[in-house]
């Protein structure tokens, strides 16, 4: 799969009855792409997989894969349980996603050779493509990567642990086994921070929850990582992305709690997050829209 731009991940939108809210998703996934998105990664991380059931991850798939209509790539979110993260890789299948982001197994640890297994076991699950994502309870070696690298069906690897000197390694384990097909992907919390340092070690693309909030100035960032702009580049990280890192960094699970409350403040009533996550404060929320004052400000 060929992914150019930046890699949106949208939030799930909820009513006030805490249902998902499809006409919403609809509107923002479609706005997504407008603005120039390079995949579409429905049900994920900043799409609260982790609180939604099997029915209502099908749900969402199925909404960003008609909202996207085939203009770019639409990955869906595949992991916890391994009977959940089974039905979920064949309900996106059926929904005509392009591949799977396989997030890391419910509470257990385990080693190499189960991790392997667990993605191995989602893989064989449909015809879908699967990216591992490098996080939390799976963290990969290079040689289980180089292993993984062997199934043609494994496609990308998706770094969230941050270990540049790891991550390193896997990228050449993976050139080592001969796939120029392997996508990379730095997919850190507002990855936008840590960016420059991913590029060195060969890994150009990066997941942008901003973007799913504030595309123009995500945008602006992008453009300027790619034209090697760096003076354009680092003004709207100072301006921008360390006060936003800051504000996330105050409460866990902001980094996607602020970004449900971004959007809440552009004025798409995408609801609450739902539990564990929790809302920011009022002085929170004024905070995040004097920061996304200021990064318009850059523009």
């Amino acid at each position: 799969m060929n992914f150019r731009g930046i890699l949106f991940f949208p939030v799930t939108p909820f009513d006030p009855a805490d249902r998902v809210e499809t006409d919403l998703l609809t509107q923002h996934v479609r706005a997504g792409v407008d603005a120039g998105a390079g995949g579409v990664f429905p049900a994920c991380g900043t799409g609260e997989f982790h609180a939604l059931s099997a029915s209502e991850s099908a749900l969402v798939v199925r909404t960003a894969v008609e909202a996207v209509a085939g203009r770019v790539p639409v990955v869906a979110g595949a992991g916890g349980p391994l009977g959940h993260a089974v039905e979920v890789a064949r309900s996106a299948a059926d929904a005509g996603a392009d591949a799977l982001l396989v997030l890391p197994p419910y509470l257990v640890g385990a080693p190499q050779r189960g991790l392997v297994a667990y993605v191995e076991a989602i893989a064989a699950a449909s015809d879908l493509p699967v990216i591992v994502y490098h996080r939390g309870s799976a963290a990969f070696t290079a040689d289980s990567i180089r292993t993984l690298a062997a199934n043609p069906k494994v496609v990308g690897f998706k770094d969230g642990v941050g270990d540049i000197g790891a991550t390193q390694l896997i990228v050449r384990a993976v050139a080592d086994a001969g796939r120029e097909d392997f996508a990379f992907f730095n997919g850190l919390l507002t990855a936008e921070l840590t960016q420059g340092a991913y590029r060195g070690i060969g890994v150009p693309l990066y997941s942008s929850a901003a973007f799913a909030m504030i595309p123009d100035v995500a945008n602006a960032y992008y453009r300027a990582y790619v034209d090697g702009d760096e003076v354009r580049r680092l003004a709207i990280l100072d301006g921008f992305y360390a006060p936003l890192v800051a504000l996330r960094d105050e409460t866990p699970g902001f980094g996607v709690s602020l970004i449900k409350a971004g959007l809440r403040l552009e004025g798409l009533p995408v609801g609450s997050v739902r539990a564990p996550l929790v809302d920011p404060t009022p002085a929170q929320e004024a905070r995040l829209a004097e920061i996304l004052a200021a990064g318009r400000a850059l523009l």
